[in-house]
């Protein structure tokens, strides 16, 4: 017999192969309930912005851009709400989904103090303001890439189905909290300038720049938060130069430098490796994360490769590191890479 941590384990990873890879599932788990999430994440929204009118061209080699559609969450449904006490009403895969009658179902209310404090990165209450979900409300994005949400007593629904917490969380939004990430990559180099091959694979290495978070310690791809009206390009640039390149901290002449420096890789086109619904442990049943992916390569290594490394924000380190399998990385990330290493036909 398999002891149920054992279980637990191999059950929550091939749900989240299966949600990483889009495809359908159906999985007996055996009474089994996913575990908590290590980490809370950090949800402030930023002040600077580049004031720039950059987009980013996209562009595959014939891969589908890779999405989650219609796959069950699993961190969303973390027995222990992050960042609090709170115990989530514990919700079985075939009770997830809006469209199973489940009259019992009685969640927990939750919405974190930091939100409840009006920052200006969070709604009011419902009731308290005009909202149009669905649809571009003002400047902020109420649309999601899962398509039209349900809205139910004036609060939308979460698209993938039942948390076990109603409210916001530490989310700001109701319905979409959008956000975007920003994979920089280089090839690795031998001191010739010559593109260096794995031992293994004899595919050339690519290498990204990876921050290590300050909430949970994890190695992840720097990334955060949309702002209203925000475009996604500048989502992207702003989050890789305030978390790598540390630009809060610098004077205004600087930073006017380092967006001249990194604009011609910003500018280039970039692989768009997710977009979509994220299986987030911040998720409740009315407020929910989603995001963009895309992939900027440095592919003559004198842009951003010849940059100084410092870092901001929310991260702790940050690095170049290796693309490679065996490197552990925070939620979903070690797929996007995957999926880099697979358009630039480099070592995975």
């Amino acid at each position: 017999m398999i002891h149920s941590s054992l279980r637990r384990y191999w059950i929550g990873h091939i749900r989240l192969a299966l949600t990483l890879f889009g495809l359908s599932r159906q999985i007996c788990t055996l009474g089994i309930r996913p575990s908590a999430a290590s980490c809370a994440l950090n949800n402030h929204f930023r002040d600077y912005q580049f004031s720039s009118t950059l987009r980013y061209h996209y562009y595959s080699t014939g891969e589908p851009v890779m999405t989650s559609s219609g796959v069950l969450h699993v961190k969303s449904r973390c027995p222990q709400y992050p960042g609090s006490q709170v115990k989530r009403c514990p919700v079985p895969d075939d009770k997830v989904e809006w469209s199973q009658n489940w009259p019992e179902y009685s969640p927990v209310s939750h919405t974190d103090p930091a939100v409840t404090k009006k920052p200006k990165w969070a709604d009011p209450e419902i009731g308290k303001f005009s909202v149009k979900f669905n649809a571009l409300d003002g400047e902020v994005d109420r649309t999601s890439f899962e398509g039209n949400y349900r809205v139910e007593n004036g609060k939308p629904l979460n698209p993938r189905g039942r948390t076990g917490v109603t409210g916001r969380g530490l989310l700001g939004r109701w319905g979409p909290n959008h956000a975007a990430d920003p994979i920089v990559t280089r090839w690795k180099m031998d001191k010739k300038g010559a593109k260096m091959p794995h031992a293994v694979s004899k595919r050339p290495i690519l290498q990204f720049v990876s921050i290590k978070r300050k909430d949970c310690g994890e190695w992840a791809i720097p990334g955060g938060m949309v702002d209203p009206g925000e475009q996604i390009s500048l989502t992207l640039q702003r989050e890789f130069s305030e978390e790598a390149l540390n630009s809060l901290a610098m004077s205004a002449s600087d930073k006017t430098k380092l967006h001249a420096r990194i604009t011609n890789l910003f500018k280039s086109p970039g692989i768009e490796v997710y977009k979509g619904y994220v299986d987030d442990p911040r998720n409740t049943d009315n407020a929910w994360m989603e995001t963009v992916a895309v992939n900027f390569h440095d592919e003559s290594g004198d842009s951003v490769s010849e940059l100084p490394l410092q870092a901001g924000d929310d991260a702790g380190q940050v690095q170049w590191v290796d693309v490679d399998s065996s490197f552990p990385l925070y939620a979903s990330h070690s797929s996007f890479l995957e999926r880099v290493a697979k358009e630039r036909s480099a070592h995975w």
